[in-house]
């Protein structure tokens, strides 16, 4: 399995560890960015034997993976983690705490195929926390949830309980949330950089630089991730229903099988609204996420057909140049 650091590898191997690259001809053939390794990827190696560098001939089919779109304006999917069995969803009770935002990533890891659970880290900053719980077992009806603290110990068993030999498991949150804390205190060891977050807004500095791999001592893996300052939707696809599935189960009783829940008439979901069984909050932001869905997928359109023109023109080379040579 591999970690990533600006284009290149190390990999876990039975052999030890070693510092890897692509194939020139795996970087030629892919026809975008999450056709090539990324952290947690099974990967084919050429290697000579002792050599502490190799070549990845080929990434294995991937049977989870978290994605988002890249930030920025581009249009591309970038894979955070792969072949994850469990994704920690993690959330400081301090500054860092949005349920709006724990919204977005639930939904992004339902989609990954791997199993969600939210921490609720800094358990000890707390003096509501079963306010907290409360509304995370409102937005996340279903999803494992627990309240973590690497000053008492709090809920680190149940953290551990998730990763036994062979599992994967990836930390994702903001910075500062306390990712690197939490693997630290499971290894019983500070092992990765850690740093105090700001007072004004309880951000933190990236201590974490890159996605790495950390074998838990008489356990699984664990993912320590950077920060994501922003968290752009990639593929929804059923998630939305997992996610919303309070707004899906209302949905059922609407007058038009296609409302989306505006001005509609007879729509069960804006009546809930009105009457106090859903928050006003949480139809908003399930509308927030079907637009941002709408509009992504639209751009998704575009790209697919600038890079179906892209396959033709290279084939057309391809082509080309082959018979070229034969007319030789």
């Amino acid at each position: 399995m591999l970690i990533e650091f600006n284009h290149l590898y190390g990999s876990m191997t039975a052999d030890g560890d070693c510092r890897l690259e692509h194939a020139g001809r795996v970087r030629h053939r892919a026809m975008a960015r999450s056709e090539l390794a990324a952290v947690g990827d099974w990967v084919a190696v050429r290697r000579s034997p002792g050599a502490r560098t190799g070549i990845i001939e080929a990434v294995l089919p991937r049977r989870s993976r978290f994605s988002r779109k890249v930030a920025g304006e581009l249009t591309e999917e970038q894979v955070v983690a792969a072949n994850l069995d469990v994704v920690f969803l993690v959330m400081g009770l301090d500054g860092d705490y949005n349920v709006r935002r724990l919204e977005r990533y639930l939904l992004m890891a339902y989609e990954s195929g791997a199993t969600p659970v939210v921490l609720l880290s800094k358990a000890d900053l707390s003096d509501d926390l079963h306010v907290r719980l409360a509304e995370v077992r409102e937005v996340a009806p279903g999803c494992p949830f627990h309240a973590v603290s690497v000053i008492d110990g709090r809920g680190l068993a149940e953290v551990a309980a998730y990763l036994p030999a062979g599992k994967t498991g990836a930390l994702l949150g903001s910075s500062g949330a306390g990712k690197s804390s939490i693997i630290n205190a499971l290894l019983g060891e500070a092992r990765l950089r850690t740093a105090e977050v700001r007072e004004s807004d309880s951000r933190g500095r990236h201590t974490t630089r890159h996605r790495q791999l950390i074998a838990l001592p008489g356990h699984g893996l664990l993912i320590d991730t950077p920060g994501m300052r922003e968290l752009q939707l990639w593929a929804v696809g059923d998630a939305a229903h997992d996610t919303f599935d309070d707004v899906a189960q209302l949905a059922q009783g609407c007058h038009f099988g296609d409302c989306r829940h505006r001005a509609e008439p007879r729509c069960a979901v804006v009546a809930a609204v009105v009457d106090g069984r859903l928050p006003a909050a949480r139809l908003e932001s399930f509308r927030a996420l079907q637009e941002e869905s709408q509009a992504l997928d639209a751009r998704r359109d575009d790209r697919a057909q600038i890079d179906e023109r892209r396959r033709n023109r290279v084939q057309h080379k391809a082509l080309k140049s082959f018979y070229k040579v034969r007319g030789r």
